[in-house]
């Protein structure tokens, strides 16, 4: 009372000296009861408040007597099966009877017994606990319940408070719906409920806890939808208007509860279920260009760091706008290029707060944060997958600390779950953290809650597709349209590597359900099938081979594609592909509309985050139409496969590159035409960013491959200009992306992307050189202009060296003015402006660019030097029949680049230091190179160079022959390293050195390409070559050495046919014979001491000139006739003779007598025995004289090549015999020679003694052939006479060595093409089948070897320790039989000869 007094003499004391009035004094006093009267009001209310708060009513009913019995009586009466027929006022008065009887308040025994009721219905379904609506029969019963519960509550009877301290009692049991219909009865308010109990926190988790359920059974069920959405809107309109409230009149402590508990309800709502599943839709594109604006203005004023400070004090607050924090982190990241790493630091101190003292906010903002960033793609932020991989993936992550870290983690992650996108759970599923295996219950537990929960959504983790992107937070796609993506993804990398993928093989055995499931019946879609096989076929069939296709399945696939062709309705396919082509324009026009406003923006090159945003709406774009989920698909591209000569593109991938590449061009023009390339700022990097996802830069390679390949004299100056700005574009990102490996008729290594494109650019015709001189200009000018300011380092590492030699070669080929050296008085400047006028002088262009001082400096660099075989290399692929150059023309340049420029020119610069040789020598090695490559030709006997269908530039041979003579002629011959070494073979053998060696298929396909092309160089070469020049010292005969070991060791074996070289060889070899004789003082005398040579050095040389005689002789005999007036020499008459032997033995005269030697004769008359074809040779040998064992003997080896010729090459002209007929001729002269006991086993026996048979024989045959001799001996088995055979000591060994042989060839696979021949011929089965022969010689051997005497076995332990494991029983009988024989000399020596 003495506050108002005092208040009250002050105010006196403030007005003066006036003194109140009676009344004044009066109504004081009477305000003054009124304020005492209201206190006293609510002190009583707050003591009864207490009290109940305190008040145990179990207790206080102990307390008066109450017996259990009639309290479960009473629950009884509330239960609604046994109070059916009860009415209301009934349960009243028996409760006011009992609470009289018991001495309590009947409000507080109604309550207490309603609340018992109300528990048990919660509790009555026998489900499991984490529900949180009623069934149908709950809800009757509730009904009920309520009903009693109002009338209770209306007649007094009934107790708000004690009711709601009862069910806080056992609030695990109470439902959420239940709570509701208390609250939309209007018996309990949610309110009053929620404030009367004391522990906010307690609240606040199960009242959160039971909406996440809420929310997760309105996604999981249809059924009872309209009552969950009734309930989640009461629930948010209570927090809403409680949580927000403006009264600050309120002083009561329950109003400031209330709004503590909504808004920490309302912040988890919010924080999960809008943030976390609704940031994909914040996304920079999705947010409306006005907000967007606002940032980049407050990017503008507020360095990066005060951004993200400012955004640390706006999360720190109570309430956040998740969607304004979102989008300005997604913008943010956009504009800014420094933002990634601001963002990863930023996000680093979130995660370290978060686990240093487990704060709940830090951790979920930090995976906001990543999760926003990383939506608007790899080019900006890493994708969420690589995060979470680096934050939690190994054992520096933040959660390995201890225990309780991991803990507070996978509870995070579990919190999350409710409300995740099924990618985020998939890529913790796939990606989880890294955990002690002490703790791996904690992993397995979130998986299986994350699996579940992906159950739930149908979303299952074995029907993943074999390429989805786990990076992508779009919508899973459905099994069967994922498995369709799949399927064309799989025929896509099949027909570049023409091998089952990966994936798909690992499917079909770790992965089972799906591929069987899913991706086989996508696969396996009936249509009608191709007239020529497709991928998908290729691809079906490639999988049924290795039983990857379920035999029934695929028959059901073949049955269904036969009735579908024959239900073919005419005219399917055209409407098919126009709906097709419906479907596929249909998000082409957003894309192209943001290009349009990309292209608007160029006005001002240099702002970036003007143009970084419009870049970021383009992604946007571009990814929705190329298909959810991609535009950057989890296809491994370590390679990007081409087809260079017939790049294919889908109809919507060409139209999307079309509007990519279109754009880029446009917009590079625009930007020139305000600023140099230089000060355009990045945009031009963006936009080719965002071209580089692994989905998308195949498709733009290959449409860049047409263009450029096999378009590019029609493309316009704009196109020349954007694209080599790309190109150069895509250069400096040659590090971040794949190699391309070409398809053929490209180079089998993989090339990088600069050298890619430098080998798109080809300038065989007019046309294609002057749109590479067109594409070269624009990319070396942009280059320079734009990386003016770049140190040398970087300069030179950006440009590709293949395309500075290519701009200095059309240059240098096209201006004459260009091979003048370079003035200094005026330097020119980059031509980059003249290029972008309307009007372009691309000519005026290049010069300019070739004087420019820094493109002079350039080419000082060794990279970047065109060297002389850089010349050649280019300089062979020009067709002279399509050349801007005339003939004349052409030799000109020839001539000033051979003799004025490289040769003159240093090698250190590329040049040939002055030496003709060198010259020669790499001319050679590159146009053998340039022959074997598959750009240019199918060499062939012709002797013409063809560069696929078209000629090739055979002026660069043409100069190669005129530099030979030069050689040989002048001066420069002295400078060979030795006087009897040709630059010629020296290449030859430094080359063949370098091949692989071996028999095996590649090897010898390889080598003899290689081989034929020497071949067509030596014939168009003089012949003079072959043979070379005469010695000084008469009567010295010129040296062949060189040629000799090269028709040995190589020719022999590739380009000859059953012991003779072709005829253009041999031709050419004798036309050097006359050339040397020309230029001797003794021809008669040069030309016998060559052909003796031959006979010890090398003999097929004179076996190739009996052969084709017919041809030989007319040329021989005039040109020696009109050159040297006198008959031929005595060794080319030698040849005469023995070709008159041969013809005679077949003619019913008498023979003539043969000449030696007698292989020489023998050779004769073999080839004239195949030319004539005669089968029935007999009488023909018995006119040979029996003193000619020798000459039976070669002639039964050459007849042994003529079989094993007859099998390999039975196509040749002049292989006039079949194998059948070969074998009868091998076997009459086998019978012949064994009619005259002439022994013939040395021929299987056959070694390099120098002078001997075996050093001839040897070089007449093919090593193949020789090779296969147990093939021959094997299959004159059944013309042996067996009885002779066993009386020559040689012959089981011989026998022996043969059948292990043979079996040696069949295990290596060299007898598959006599097999293959034998099986294609009717009447060779039976001849030919190696495991035919072998069966028959090891029982041949098996019933020889008891018969055959002990001398049989000298030296068979050396030859069985060998190869005696080929056979273990034949080996054994050798063996048994040695044992057998104690006097055998197991050391003696056969005689052979």
């Amino acid at each position: 009372m003495s506050e108002p007094r005092s208040q009250d003499a002050a105010s006196d004391l403030g007005s003066g000296s006036r003194r109140r009035t009676w009344a004044e004094l009066l109504a004081g006093r009477v305000k003054r009861q009124r304020q005492g009267l209201g206190r006293e009001h609510k002190l009583q209310e707050s003591a009864v408040r207490l009290l109940r708060r305190h008040l145990n009513l179990n207790d206080l009913l102990l307390e008066v007597g109450g017996s259990a019995c009639k309290t479960l009586c009473l629950n009884q009466w509330m239960d609604p099966e046994a109070s059916a027929d009860l009415s209301s006022s009934f349960i009243g008065s028996a409760l006011r009877d009992e609470a009289s009887r018991l001495g309590v308040p009947v409000a507080v025994l109604s309550s207490r017994a309603v609340a018992s009721s109300f528990v048990q219905i919660c509790a009555s379904s026998g489900e499991p606990s984490h529900r949180v609506l009623l069934n149908a029969e709950q809800r009757k019963k509730m009904s009920s319940l309520l009903e009693v519960a109002q009338y209770l509550l209306a007649h007094s009877m009934f107790s708000r408070f004690s009711f709601c301290q009862e069910l806080w009692e056992v609030r695990s049991s109470l439902l959420l719906e239940a709570v509701w219909h208390l609250h939309v009865q209007n018996l309990v308010s949610l309110q009053e409920l929620l404030e009367s109990h004391a522990d906010t926190q307690a609240t606040v988790a199960w009242l959160f806890k039971d909406l996440c359920v809420l929310c997760e059974q309105m996604e999981a069920s249809t059924q009872h939808t309209d009552i969950a959405r009734a309930m989640l809107s009461d629930f948010v309109q209570l927090f809403v208007l409680r949580g927000f409230q403006k009264n600050s009149d309120l002083r009561s402590v329950e109003p400031a509860q209330m709004a503590q508990l909504a808004m920490a309800v309302l912040q988890r709502m919010l924080m999960f279920s809008d943030a976390v599943q609704m940031q994909r839709d914040w996304s920079f594109a999705k947010t409306h260009p006005l907000l967007t604006s606002l940032y980049r203005r407050l990017f503008a004023v507020l360095r990066p760091e005060e951004l993200l400070g400012h955004l640390q004090e706006v999360l720190e607050t109570r309430e956040v706008n998740w969607q304004h924090v979102l989008s300005c982190v997604s913008t943010l990241v956009i504009c800014l290029p420094e933002a990634q790493q601001l963002v990863k630091d930023w996000v680093a101190q979130f995660l370290a707060r978060a686990f240093e003292s487990c704060n709940l906010d830090s951790m979920v903002t930090a995976f906001l944060v990543v999760r926003q960033a990383a939506l608007e793609g790899p080019s900006v932020f890493p994708s969420y997958s690589d995060w979470f991989q680096a934050s939690f993936g190994s054992t520096r992550g933040f959660h390995s600390g201890s225990k309780k870290t991991l803990v507070f983690l996978f509870k995070f992650l579990s919190d999350l779950v409710p409300f995740e996108a099924p990618r985020y759970m998939q890529v913790h599923i796939l990606h989880p953290p890294l955990v002690p295996s002490k703790y791996r219950s904690l992993l397995t537990d979130y998986v299986t809650l994350a699996k579940t929960r992906l159950a739930d959504l149908k979303v299952s983790m074995e029907n993943m597709g074999l390429y989805e992107d786990l990076s992508s937070a779009r919508d899973i796609t459905e099994p069967h349209g994922q498995a369709h993506q799949d399927v064309e993804k799989a025929i896509a990398v099949f027909e570049h590597t023409g091998k089952v993928p990966v994936a798909v093989m690992e499917a079909s055995i770790f992965r089972r359900p799906y591929y069987v499931s899913h991706f086989l019946p996508a696969l396996l879609t009936p249509r009608v099938l191709p007239r020529t096989p497709d991928s998908r076929v290729a691809l079906i069939e490639s999988l049924r081979r290795a039983d990857k296709i379920p035999p029934s399945l695929y028959s059901t696939y073949c049955q269904a594609c036969s009735t579908a062709e024959e239900k073919k309705p005419e005219r399917a396919a055209p409407g098919m592909k126009a709906e097709a082509g419906g479907c596929a324009e249909e998000p082409l026009g957003p894309l192209a509309a943001a290009l349009r406003e990309l292209r608007a923006a160029m006005t001002d090159p240099s702002q970036y985050d003007v143009l970084s945003a419009h870049m970021a709406v383009v992604s946007e774009r571009l990814s929705s139409a190329l298909g959810l989920g991609e535009e950057d698909g989890s296809l491994e591209v370590s390679q990007v496969q081409l087809s260079i000569m017939a790049p294919h593109l889908e109809h919507q991938e060409q139209e999307i590159a079309d509007l990519l590449l279109t754009s880029f061009c446009q917009n590079l023009i625009a930007a020139s035409s305000f600023a140099p390339p230089d000060r355009q700022g990045p945009w031009a990097a963006r936009f080719v960013t965002a071209m580089c996802g692994r989905r998308l830069l195949p498709v733009v390679l290959t449409r860049l491959c047409q263009l450029l390949r096999h378009q590019g004299p029609s493309l316009s100056a704009s196109h020349v200009l954007g694209l080599a700005a790309l190109v150069v574009h895509l250069g400096e990102s040659r590090s971040a992306l794949p190699e391309v490996h070409l398809g053929f008729p490209a180079p089998a290594k993989s090339l990088p992307i600069p050298e890619f494109f430098s080998s798109l650019l080809t300038f065989g015709t007019a046309e294609t050189s002057l749109f590479c001189l067109k594409f070269c200009t624009a990319a070396i000018s942009y280059f320079l202009c734009k990386s003016s300011s770049l140190s040398q380092d970087i300069l030179y590492s950006c440009l590709s060296p293949a395309l500075m030699k290519k701009f200095q070669f059309v240059t240098l080929r096209l201006f004459s003015e260009a091979r003048e050296p370079p003035s200094q008085e005026h330097p020119a400047s980059l031509p980059w402006r003249l290029l972008c006028l309307p009007t372009a002088d691309w000519q005026r262009a290049a010069l300019c660019l070739w004087k420019q001082r820094t493109f002079q400096e350039l080419l000082k660099q060794k990279e970047f030097h065109l060297t002389y075989r850089d010349w050649l290399q280019l300089e062979l692929e020009i067709q002279p029949e399509l050349d801007s150059l005339s003939h004349t023309e052409r030799w000109d340049f020839h001539q000033w680049a051979i003799h004025e420029h490289f040769l003159p020119k240093p090698s250190a610069a590329g040049g040939c230091d002055g030496h003709l040789q060198t010259a020669c020598t790499v001319l050679v090695d590159v146009l053998i190179d340039f022959c074997q490559s598959s750009r240019s030709y199918n060499c062939s006997e012709n002797s013409d160079l063809v560069l696929g269908s078209c000629t090739g530039n055979r002026d660069i041979f043409s100069r190669l022959q005129e530099m030979a003579a030069d050689l040989e002629q002048g001066p420069a011959a002295s400078q060979s390293c030795s006087p009897r070494e040709h630059f010629l073979f020296r290449v030859f053998r430094t080359r063949l050195q370098a091949l692989a060696s071996g028999w095996d298929v590649a090897a010898r396909l390889q080598r003899q390409r290689e081989l034929l092309v020497y071949k067509w160089i030596l014939l168009g070469l003089p012949p003079a070559v072959l043979v070379g020049s005469p010695q000084a010292k008469e009567p010295a005969a010129p040296d062949c050495t060189e040629f000799f070991h090269l028709v040995n060791s190589e020719l022999r074996n590739f380009c000859s046919h059953g012991g003779a070289l072709t005829h253009d060889i041999t031709v050419h070899f004798f036309r050097g014979l006359l050339s040397a004789c020309s230029q001797s003082r003794n021809p008669s005398r040069t030309a016998d001491l060559i052909l003796t040579a031959c006979q010890t050095e090398c003999p097929i040389v004179l076996t190739s000139a009996l052969l084709w005689w017919p041809r030989l002789e007319p040329e021989l005999r005039s040109r020696w006739t009109r050159c040297f007036q006198g008959p031929l020499p005595q060794e080319l008459q030698r040849l005469w003779e023995a070709q008159q032997f041969g013809r005679s033995c077949l003619s019913p005269d008498l023979a003539s007598p043969p000449p030696g030697p007698a292989w020489v004769s023998a050779a004769s008359l073999h080839f004239a025995i195949q030319q004539a074809g005669e089968n029935n040779i007999k009488s023909q040998l018995e006119k040979l004289d029996c003193q000619r064992e020798e000459l039976l003997v070669v002639l039964f080896f050459f007849s042994l090549m003529g079989l094993l010729s007859s099998h390999l090459t039975p196509h040749l002209r002049h292989q006039a015999v079949d194998s059948l007929k070969a074998l009868d001729i091998c076997a009459e002269i086998l019978g012949c020679l064994e009619k005259k006991k002439v022994s013939w086993l040395v021929l299987f026996q056959l070694t390099e003694t120098e002078g001997g048979l075996g050093h001839v024989l040897l070089r007449l045959a093919p090593d193949p052939y020789i090779r296969l001799l147990p093939f021959a001996f094997y299959s004159l088995l059944s013309y042996f006479d067996e009885d002779a055979l066993m009386r020559e000591d040689a012959f089981l060994r011989v026998a022996v060595d043969m059948y292990l042989k043979l079996i040696c060839l069949f295990v290596a696979g060299e007898t598959s093409v006599v097999s293959a021949l034998a099986g294609r011929s009717q009447e060779l089965q039976g001849q030919g089948d190696p495991v035919g022969l072998i069966t028959k010689a090891r029982h041949f051997l098996l019933q020889s070897i008891p018969r055959c005497p002990k001398e049989s076995f000298s030296n068979m332990a050396e030859l069985l320790a060998t190869s005696g494991q080929c056979d273990p029983e034949v080996s054994a009988a050798l063996r048994s039989r040695q044992q057998a024989l104690p006097d055998a000399d197991l050391y003696q020596e056969p005689h052979l000869f």
